[in-house]
């Protein structure tokens, strides 16, 4: 017998969490269009679709919710069926996933330098994780009950938060130690990898554990909906840390600290977007051509014109303060070649 009170305030519990989640993730989503005018379509594209997948699965919830503790109010005996739409709402999660592990495990594939020993088993595996999810929501539609699904199918959706949980591991692993990898003695650079490292460390860690919890929950306890209430939120937490990611790079450009004269500062940020150096290395190249232009035509006129040079000393005393300090000339040089 399914249990009323944990089926009904999970399930209310859970669609309130989603619906904040939501609400941080549609700022996020209007806080990218914002900052990030200039990025690629697909970028923009898959921003978009992320955002909508998670307002459908809010809908869909929220419907479910209304089914159980409104439509079928007073009604014990239909507590066992299971809606259409809280079936729905684990396939878009396990769609909405599918589209955040394939956006990781492209940046792992570019940070890895095409490997394909890193990338292949990854994207196998979420592959797996939205065919487990499908099958699950398909089995839930035609059966109706969760207590028939429990007795039969019972396999497929734990297979499918297991994979889910692997999977925010080994991204998490191989983003970090390609970022640690990236890192060299003395960059400029280091203080956006280490960042860039502990954002990859606390997303996939917070994901992972959503998923388990849910999954304990479901191992444990299948005959009540504790779990369905925790699996409203791992959508809503895997849209957030992409987005996360993507809007971290306008606040690493002001904070770091790179010296706008020198090679580092016409690299951009950050590595994890390695798409987009190909477009700054050629307007760095742009630049040195142009200075090296510049001095060229400078000696020349000193050449034909036979005036004296005159060369003036500045001399600049650097001082090392407790706290750190940033340049706003670095800073302003670096949101310049920031894509």
């Amino acid at each position: 017998m399914v249990d009323i009170p944990r089926t009904y305030g999970a399930l209310l519990l859970g669609g309130i969490a989603a619906a904040v989640f939501f609400g941080i993730a549609t700022v996020q989503a209007l806080a990218y269009f914002k900052f990030y005018p200039l990025d690629r379509i697909t970028t923009k594209s898959l921003v978009f679709t992320v955002w909508f997948m998670c307002l459908c699965h809010l809908t869909f919830t929220s419907t479910a919710i209304w089914s159980y503790l409104i439509a079928d109010f007073g009604q014990s005996e239909r507590i066992d069926d299971i809606p259409w739409s809280l079936a729905l709402t684990i396939a878009l999660t396990a769609f909405l996933t599918f589209l955040v592990h394939s956006f990781f495990v492209h940046r792992i594939h570019k940070l890895s330098k095409r490997k394909f020993y890193l990338s292949v088993p990854l994207g196998i595996l979420a592959l797996s994780r939205l065919a487990f999810g499908s099958l699950t929501t398909s089995r839930m539609i035609s059966l109706g009950s969760l207590e028939r699904f429990v007795e039969t199918y019972r396999w497929s959706f734990t297979t499918g938060l297991a994979i889910s949980a692997i999977l925010d591991v080994l991204i998490t692993v191989c983003l970090c130690v390609l970022l640690k990898i990236n890192q060299q003695q003395d960059s400029s650079l280091n203080y956006v990898l280490d960042t860039l490292m502990l954002y990859a460390f606390e997303t996939g860690s917070l994901t992972c554990f959503t998923t388990l919890v849910s999954l304990i929950c479901w191992v444990l306890m299948p005959w009540n909906l504790v779990f369905m209430g925790l699996h409203f939120v791992i959508i809503h937490i895997h849209a957030n840390s992409l987005l996360a990611i993507l809007n971290t790079r306008k606040s690493l450009g002001q904070n770091s600290t790179v010296d706008p004269t020198s090679d580092m500062a016409e690299r951009g940020l950050p590595v994890i977007f390695p798409d987009d150096f190909q477009h700054i290395s050629r307007s760095a190249s742009s630049r040195r051509v142009s200075r090296a232009k510049t001095v060229k035509r400078a000696s020349q006129h000193l050449k034909s014109t036979g005036d004296r040079l005159q060369i003036s000393v500045e001399t600049t005393t650097v001082c090392t303060l407790d706290e750190p300090y940033h340049l706003n000339s670095s800073t302003s040089a670096l949101n310049k070649d920031v894509v």
